[in-house]
């Protein structure tokens, strides 16, 4: 059963990716309310309502509860435990599950090496000697990160070819977290698949993006990326697994190595709408946005089909200075967040120069 016209969709986290899953459930006829503890917050601006609090605030919980036909959400760190609580009376979709997997990167590397999806080599740290034993069995080289709450190349560090000793103080200065080494992989490009699963199922992935990180934080999404059709194909069908296995309702991102013989391997998985995916936007007729919002909704997903290649360039700090010239340019689409200041590593929009396909 969908939602009828006017329902409302209750949205938590108000940065951009709310605002543009809230302006395409406006464009399909839903009105949203956001929760978000930062007031005028970028999803706020184009929301019918913002509820100002905490994202475990049990009262606010319950407002959006009452007020929401359904709720999503837009960063994976939501509490699981307020998302288990809202499910006691309204749907939730990507369902808890979801966060609870993709919020630990050991539980998360765990899943997809159980649904057969190879990782990258990893161990679990909790001290400074479990990391000289972990680097002494991945050959001194990996990367160290904590299991939970990094995003755009935070909480992490990186060793090469270095011996077991010289290590002590290390886990201290990565917070005193629980943390995870990871082997170092010899990929020749990183590349995301954007997919969705609907209510009654059904599964449908856009064509893999190619990326480049800068510092850490996504810079350009290429379409079409340079892989293979069967490495494309393995990383749908991968994706594809990732949703059945995790029931799963709505839009993900997946993000995969490939490697030199075209084989991958998942790197993570986020659970909702994904930066690497903004491209869809210009170059697709149904972007990843108003596709989360048909899932959700329970409307049948749209189209995947992509007219034109192309290719996105998120703008990050003093990089907004550039719309004017950005805006002279032919064939280019340009979203901008709705943030006030612009300071460095902070996203401040993105652009998607197109270029027909024949």
């Amino acid at each position: 059963m969908s939602l009828p016209a006017g329902a409302t969709i209750g949205i938590i986290g108000g940065g951009q990716l709310g605002r543009m899953l809230a302006i395409s459930a406006a464009r399909l006829g839903y009105r949203t309310v956001v929760l978000e503890p930062q007031a005028d917050c970028p999803a706020a601006q184009v929301a019918n309502r913002q509820i100002t609090a905490a994202y475990d605030d049990q009262t606010a919980l319950a407002e959006l509860a009452a007020g929401s036909a359904v709720v999503t959400y837009e960063f994976e760190n939501v509490p699981v435990a307020a998302a288990n609580a809202l499910a006691a009376t309204v749907p939730v979709y990507p369902p808890a599950r979801a966060l609870d997997v993709a919020q630990d990167r050991v539980s998360e590397k765990t899943f997809l090496n159980g649904i057969g999806i190879a990782t990258a080599d990893f161990r679990p740290v909790d001290s400074d000697h479990d990391l000289g034993s972990a680097l002494k069995a991945f050959g001194g080289s990996g990367i160290l990160k904590t299991r939970r709450m990094g995003y755009d190349g935070k909480g992490q560090r990186v060793f090469r070819d270095m011996e077991a000793g010289g290590l002590a103080g290390t886990c201290q200065a990565m917070g005193g977290v629980p943390l995870v080494l990871e082997s170092l992989v010899p990929f020749e490009r990183e590349i995301s698949v954007i997919a969705a699963r609907g209510l009654d199922g059904a599964v449908a992935a856009y064509d893999p993006a190619e990326n480049v990180h800068r510092n850490g934080i996504l810079h350009t999404s290429t379409l079409p990326a340079g892989i293979e059709p069967a490495t494309a194909e393995a990383a749908r069908t991968a994706a594809s697994k990732i949703l059945s296995a995790l029931d799963y309702v709505g839009v993900i991102g997946v993000e995969f190595f490939a490697l030199a013989d075209g084989s991958l391997l998942a790197n993570e998985i986020a659970p909702r709408v994904h930066n690497s995916g903004h491209w869809t936007e210009a170059a697709c007729v149904v972007s990843q946005f108003e596709q989360h919002i048909r899932a959700v909704a329970g409307l049948p997903l749209g189209s995947t089909d992509r007219h034109s290649d192309c290719v996105m360039e998120n703008l990050i700090g003093d990089d907004v200075l550039r719309v004017p010239e950005l805006l002279a340019e032919p064939d280019l689409m340009l979203h901008l967040y709705g943030k006030a200041e612009a300071r460095p590593g902070r996203k401040m929009g993105h652009f998607t120069r197109i270029s027909r396909r024949t």
